[in-house]
This record gives C-alpha cells, sequence and structure tokens, in this order.
C-alpha cells in the first residue's frame, strides 16, 4: 500500500481564490460550499480545541491585561501578548483531535528520513543536495486537519496521507506531521518559514546528529529561547548508527547535559519535561520507540493547551520588566506631608500665620493701649508714610520663584510616587503629576489673595477681623479709667492755679499719678495677655491656609497620581493572573 498525494494540477488556480481553502491533500477540492467563517464539516465533528479552567483565566487575565496597558505601553511592548492572545484563540477554534507536530533539524541531520521512516513511505525528498527540504510538507494520520494546515499555510499539493497499518499498536490517531526546511538553510526564505511555522505548531521534534548536536546557532536560537516549551518538544538523536560502542550514551549525556544548560526541563523519572531518545532513520533502530511516544502524546490531547500555556509563560517573562515592582509602590505619608509643607511654603502659610498673629497683637495694643502711647504711634506712623520705603520686591518675581517652588513640589511627589515602579509605569505617574500641575500656581495665588476665613488679611472689615476675647472691654474700661484719672487730676490742678479751686496738691497728684502709671501697666498686662491668643490666632490662620492649598494639591495632583497607581496595580493583579502565581509574588 503506497501514501496517497494530492496530484491535482494546482497550477491554473489559486489555493485560496475568494477566501476558501484547500482540504486535505488527499481530496484537495475547495471549500467553497461552506461559508468563509464559518468552520469545514471535518473540523466542526472533530471538535474545537478546549482550555482548561486555569489556562482560560490565563488567557482572560492576559487579554485584561493588554487592555489596560495599551494606553500606557507602546505598541511593540505588547505585540507577543497580543499575538499569543491571536494564536490561541485561532489555534481554540479549530480542531481538538489533531496534534501538529514539526520535525525541525539542521542540514544533514535526518529530518526528512525520520519523516518517511514515521510515514511508513517517501513522502519528503531526501538525498545529498542540500538543502532538500524547500517547503513544509504536512502528512496527516487523520482526516479533518485541513483548517490546521491552512492556518500553518501549507499549500495542498504539500499535504500527503501516511501508509497505514503497517505499524501495530502505533495508530498515531489525530498526528498530523509537519517536515521542516532547515534551520540552517543558506536560502533565508527557509529560515523564515521555519520560525513561522514553529510559532504554529502544537509540538516539535528536534532532529540531532552526532557532528553538530552542539551547533552554537541551534541552542542559542531556537532551544534556550524555548526551554519554557519543553513539555511539547521532543529531542532526538538521529544517526547513532554511526557511533561505535558506548559512544551513543556518552553522546545522549552530553546532549542532555547542554539542554540542562539551555534550561531545558527533561522528561524523566515521571517528571514533565523534554523527551529524549537515540534513533537511526536510516536502519529504523529506535523509531518505533518515538513513535510510541508521538503516539501517546496525541492520544491524549493536551498538546495544543500546553503550548499556548507555554506562549503565555513566555509572554509574561517577556513583559516582567514592565509590571514587576522591585519594591512596594505607592505614596507614603512622609511624601504627602513633605508635599503638603512645600504648598504651604509656595503660598506663604507660615507669612500669612505671622501676619495674622501681629495684626491680632496690634488690634489689643489698639483696644487696651493709652490714648498718649496711640497718638504718638499714629505720629511715628505719618512720619515713617513721609519718608522714602525701600524697594518692594517685583510681583514677577515673587511669582516666578512661587511657580517654581509649586513645579519642584510636583517633581518631588511625582519621582517619590514613581520610585520602585517599571520604567513605563514610572514615567505615566509622573505625567500625571504634571498634568494635575497645570494651574496649579494660578490656584494657590488666589488662596492667597482670598484665604479661607480666619488665615489672613485681617484688619478687614467683615469675616476677616480678628475675635476679641471677653477680657478686653474689662481692660478697655480699665484703661479709660486711668485716662479719666489724669484728665480729673489735671483739671483739679488747673483749677488751683487759676482760683477757681482750693489749694490742695495732694489729691489731684496721686490722682495723676495713679493714671500715668496706671495705663501703661494696664497696656503692658494686655501685652501680656494677648500673646498666647495671638500665637494661637496666627497658628490657625496658618493651618487653615495651609489645608486649603493641600487639598487644592491633593485634587489637582495627588488624586491623579493615585488613580495611575491604582491602575499599575489593577494591572499588576491581572499580570500575577497570567504568570499564574499568587500576589504574593515568586
Amino acid at each position: 500500500m503506497t501514501a496517497v498525494t494530492d496530484h491535482t494540477d494546482h497550477t491554473d488556480r489559486p489555493e485560496h481564490a475568494g477566501g476558501a481553502a484547500w482540504d486535505d491533500g488527499l481530496i484537495a477540492r475547495r471549500a467553497g460550499d461552506q461559508s468563509e467563517d464559518g468552520p469545514r464539516a471535518d473540523e466542526s465533528a472533530a471538535g474545537s480545541a478546549t482550555y482548561d479552567g486555569q489556562l482560560k483565566q490565563r488567557l482572560d487575565a492576559l487579554r485584561e491585561l493588554v487592555g489596560l496597558s495599551r494606553t500606557r505601553l507602546d505598541g511593540g511592548t505588547l505585540a507577543e501578548a497580543g499575538r499569543v492572545l491571536d494564536e490561541a484563540a485561532a489555534r481554540r477554534r479549530l480542531s481538538a483531535r489533531h496534534t501538529v507536530v514539526a520535525i525541525a533539524g539542521a542540514t544533514g541531520s535526518g529530518k526528512s528520513t525520520l519523516f518517511n521512516s514515521l510515514a511508513g513511505v517517501a513522502l519528503s525528498e531526501t538525498g545529498l543536495r542540500r538543502p532538500t527540504t524547500s517547503a513544509p510538507i504536512a502528512c496527516s494520520w487523520t482526516d479533518g486537519a485541513a483548517g490546521l494546515l491552512d492556518r500553518l499555510g501549507i499549500p495542498g499539493r504539500s499535504r500527503r496521507r501516511p501508509l497505514q497499518g503497517q505499524h501495530g499498536d502505533a495508530a498515531l490517531e489525530g498526528l498530523v506531521l509537519v517536515d521542516l526546511p532547515d534551520h540552517d538553510s543558506a536560502a533565508p526564505e527557509h529560515r523564515e518559514q521555519v520560525d513561522r511555522v514553529l510559532a504554529l505548531v502544537d509540538a516539535v521534534v528536534w532532529v540531532v546528529d552526532p557532528e553538530k548536536y552542539a551547533d552554537a546557532m541551534l541552542h542559542e536560537r531556537y532551544l534556550r529561547p524555548m526551554a519554557g516549551h519543553a513539555e511539547v518538544m521532543f529531542v532526538v538523536l538521529n544517526q547513532v548508527d554511526r557511533l561505535p560502542g558506548d559512544a551513543t550514551e556518552q553522546v545522549l549525556d552530553d546532549l542532555r547535559r547542554l539542554l540542562d544548560e539551555d534550561g531545558i526541563a527533561l522528561g524523566e523519572h515521571g517528571e514533565p519535561g523534554a523527551t529524549v531518545l537515540p534513533l537511526s532513520a536510516l536502519t529504523g533502530e529506535g523509531v518505533g520507540e518515538l513513535r510510541d511516544a508521538l503516539d501517546q502524546f496525541t492520544a491524549e490531547r493536551r498538546a495544543p493547551a500546553r503550548r499556548i500555556g507555554a506562549d503565555v509563560d513566555a509572554a509574561a517573562d517577556r513583559l516582567r520588566p514592565v509590571y514587576a515592582a522591585g519594591r512596594q509602590v505607592g505614596l507614603s505619608e512622609e511624601a504627602r506631608e513633605e508635599f503638603a509643607d512645600r504648598l504651604a511654603d509656595a503660598v506663604g502659610a507660615a507669612a500669612a500665620g505671622q501676619a495674622a498673629e501681629r495684626a491680632w497683637a496690634r488690634g489689643a495694643n489698639k483696644a487696651c493701649g493709652t490714648p498718649w502711647l496711640r497718638l504718638w504711634r499714629w505720629y511715628e506712623a505719618q512720619r515713617a508714610l513721609a519718608s522714602p520705603a525701600p524697594a518692594p520686591v517685583p510681583p514677577a518675581e515673587e511669582e516666578a520663584t512661587a511657580r517654581q517652588r509649586v513645579e519642584h513640589a510636583v517633581r518631588a511627589v511625582g519621582d517619590a510616587a514613581a520610585t520602585g515602579l517599571p520604567a513605563a509605569w514610572g514615567q505615566a505617574v509622573r505625567e500625571a503629576a504634571t498634568r494635575g500641575a497645570e494651574g496649579l500656581p494660578e490656584a494657590l495665588d488666589a488662596l492667597a489673595v482670598n484665604p479661607p476665613q480666619g488665615a489672613g488679611h485681617v484688619g478687614q472689615s467683615g469675616a476677616g477681623r480678628p475675635p476679641r476675647p471677653g477680657w478686653w472691654p474689662v481692660a478697655v474700661l480699665v484703661q479709660a479709667s486711668m485716662t479719666i484719672l489724669q484728665i480729673l487730676g489735671g483739671l483739679w490742678l488747673l483749677g488751683q492755679i487759676i482760683g477757681v479751686v482750693p489749694p490742695n496738691l495732694g489729691v489731684p497728684v496721686l490722682m495723676m499719678l495713679a493714671g500715668i502709671v496706671g495705663g501703661p501697666c494696664v497696656e503692658w498686662a494686655c501685652r501680656l495677655a494677648a500673646k498666647g491668643p495671638a500665637r494661637r490666632y496666627g497658628q490657625d490662620a496658618e493651618r487653615r491656609l495651609r489645608d486649603a492649598a493641600a487639598a487644592c494639591g491633593r485634587a489637582r495632583v495627588l488624586d491623579p497620581v493615585a488613580a495611575e497607581l491604582l491602575r499599575y496595580r489593577e494591572v499588576r493583579e491581572q499580570y500575577v493572573r497570567v504568570a499564574g502565581f499568587s500576589t504574593t509574588g515568586r
């Protein structure tokens, strides 16, 4: 019995005319009677691939992760994750009954010979000419794999069927074997085909020979990057018939050592990992063991899910620097307090508090001071107005200084919030702080001009006037009594001088002395009593203005920064689900 090959002439009709695809190479007919987007009849019967609950959750988390990150990360960073999602969805729509296994190897490794040996008939060309295989050739042991082969881009003329009934129990039901061009071919298009197909198949059989099993290109370009795909990988040492004595075991041991250095887990002692086998495709030695391993592998029907799971692992590893923080992230209370201090300094909260304290003390002095001292202070104030005043600081310079303080405060809090974050998310946090700072200096200027009630501008009518304590009226009454004593004593002495009042110097002099000494004493006592309330009033004014500036900064800067940090925590949680470990990290 010979293999059935598609001999239909395809030169005058395209393989995908009008969006339709060829069926298996056994029949090579058009599927034009089906809708373009609908599944094939044979694949519908086979059923679509299904993923278990954990893998489905990881794919959903990866999809959510990509969606949340599109506005924060460039497309190149998310390209691999998007490709994994697309390929997972595409593979899920196709047959779950089939397992697509590629045979890959270097020039002269004998992979085409092994392909023919597994098929039981010469399907792939072999020979001394290199490269021999110029395009992928597929062999399907079961009907219904057309969609899978269409996905690989293998045309109908390159699809084959094996020789049936020659291998006992190893029926290889559901196996789709693909012979690839040489991965080290001198033709660039051959290497491109290898890379493209390897990204789509469910599993791969790497064929190495005793001469090139340690080839740096194989290990560095393929095996090492695919270390996470060990469960869907076979590594066979071909051409063992050329090795004398126990050299086969020595080469196998060295091959296992190299695979271990590549990070590839080996499926030994019942543990999951890559299967390593020695064989000779030319003599048939060991080919039966590989056929049995492939038969068991395809019978499990878990290769597509394992491959997608390994792809998700690889995507998570590539995205780890983008999502994994080096430390506990967030805006500390210390950073918040420092930001509030800087804004309070920019808005002049301390100066406003000191001004409020001085205004309260002046009010106390005015209310409780002697009229003669008040008259003298008025005179001094008039003289001060007449003398030239020192040049004030230009408003433009004050505004520039305040703006610089605000910008410095925003940069500092942005840097503090971004500390420990991956670069992209740290930049997003800083940009959120910078955007929130737009208009913040103007808002703080408005607070300085119109401070909260009791926070400054004391002396104005209305709510800005400092409150008066209950002892002020008593002090005013006592000070007025001292003034009246001075006036009455003076008038009494004047009456004695002009002869209106009988002479009596003792009483009026005592009255005047009591008023002259008592007035300053009352003022001094009131000044001492006013220090505590004035200080508390100034502190309260400073606190109000500080709280108002902090609230303005919180609404404009801290809240957007906190929202960005919350977004990072959300994507971090999704990344943890994608990576498949708990939120506590590895």
